[in-house]
């Protein structure tokens, strides 16, 4: 690494705080316009870039704030600290949020996402102890990251948004594909319902469980384990098997939903949801999707889902021979989300793995060093 250089990131480009002046920070009138407004929240989500948003702000809250352009490196200082992602769009974000920008003729954009990425959990120590985690700006301008020369950091930038690349058109063709499944559920159970279809619960579809808390002694390994917020991490051994509807029972979660169709762990955040026809999970799966269960749950400031409340909750049966038809068809895109999943994972796990070594030239990558000089 003798032609790397330890480098500050004002250094290689711009590094200032977003902008939110107003106090109150919410007022009526700063939103509801036509400019995009990311939070800590929307960062923390996002894979690499952000490419959503809930507000907007209007012209008077856009006076108080700023602009950032597409390309747009964000970095959380506070509650969810030194979480990233890079603007897909020109978005304002406020002052709980660092905006870099690089100087092209020093840095590049996808190397200095990788490089924070890598040092991530040694940035999120240095906000921890106070009462709320937070670092600030001066922690950014004098920390001190390993830099190689430009054509170095776009040779292994490159290597790993390639990996990027392939688990996000993965992500996407999960979502298209249950979006299809989706839309097939709605068209043949809600919109072309039979007024004398029977009425019943989802207690007589399905069965609900309790996940367990994770015990210490359970180690690294291969079974996925599901919180209200999908996957937290890999055990070496499972509470449930078989096929398995996940459900996010508390919190901001509440409600979201998962399928597995492998051993999992879950979660005591989460729920288990097993189909009385072992042969219906997904029909299960979109039946719960479809009743919004995040509007169900009980409780306004901190809403809880209950086995006895879906237990329950009434719904429409209808005939076995079209639940049938349904699940065969959606079969068949799970089982592609399945073993896109599965690429997914593998992808994700050999990026993880490559990212320490290029970062400490363990590996080196092929670059033309004569654009360096």
């Amino acid at each position: 690494m003798s032609e790397w250089k330890e480098c500050k990131l004002e250094n290689l480009g711009l590094l200032q705080r977003g902008r939110s002046r107003h106090r109150p920070r919410y007022a009526f009138h700063l939103y509801g316009g036509k400019y995009p407004f990311i939070q800590t929240g929307e960062i923390r989500e996002a894979r690499k870039y952000v490419i959503k948003f809930e507000q907007t702000y209007s012209e008077a809250g856009l006076a108080q704030s700023k602009i950032w352009p597409k390309g747009t490196l964000c970095i959380t200082i506070a509650a969810n600290i030194a979480e990233l992602a890079i603007l897909s769009f020109d978005a304002c974000f406020p002052d709980s949020v660092l905006g870099f920008i690089p100087n092209n003729e020093f840095a590049d954009l996808d190397f200095i996402y990788y490089t924070l990425t890598h040092f991530q959990k040694e940035l999120k120590h240095v906000g921890e102890g106070s009462v709320q985690d937070n670092i600030n700006l001066g922690t950014f301008q004098n920390v001190l990251f390993p830099i190689p020369p430009l054509p170095e950091q776009r040779a292994i930038a490159s290597v790993l948004s390639s990996l990027d690349d392939k688990i996000d058109l993965l992500h996407r063709q999960n979502t298209t594909l249950e979006a299809m499944a989706e839309t097939l559920f709605r068209q043949w159970f809600v919109e072309e319902a039979v007024e004398g279809w029977e009425e019943g619960t989802l207690g007589d579809v399905a069965s609900f469980h309790n996940g367990k808390k994770r015990p210490d002694n359970i180690i690294e390994g291969n079974i996925p384990i599901y919180g209200g917020n999908g996957i937290l991490g890999y055990a070496n051994k499972s509470n449930y098997g078989g096929v398995t509807v996940i459900i996010g029972r508390v919190g901001a979660y509440c409600g979201s939903l998962y399928i597995e169709r492998n051993p999992v762990w879950i979660s005591d955040n989460a729920l288990v949801a097993k189909p009385i026809n072992k042969e219906h999970p997904s029909f299960l799966l979109f039946l719960l999707k479809s009743l919004q269960l995040n509007e169900m749950a009980e409780g306004s400031s901190h809403p809880l889902l209950t086995q006895t409340l879906l237990k329950s909750t009434q719904i429409i049966l209808p005939p076995e021979r079209l639940i049938e038809s349904f699940v065969y068809q959606a079969d068949t895109w799970l089982n592609k989300i399945d073993k896109n999943n599965k690429q997914i994972r593998t992808l994700e796990k050999l990026r993880d793995t490559l990212l320490p070594k290029l970062m400490c030239d363990e590996v080196r990558v092929e670059y033309n060093k004569e654009e360096s000089k």
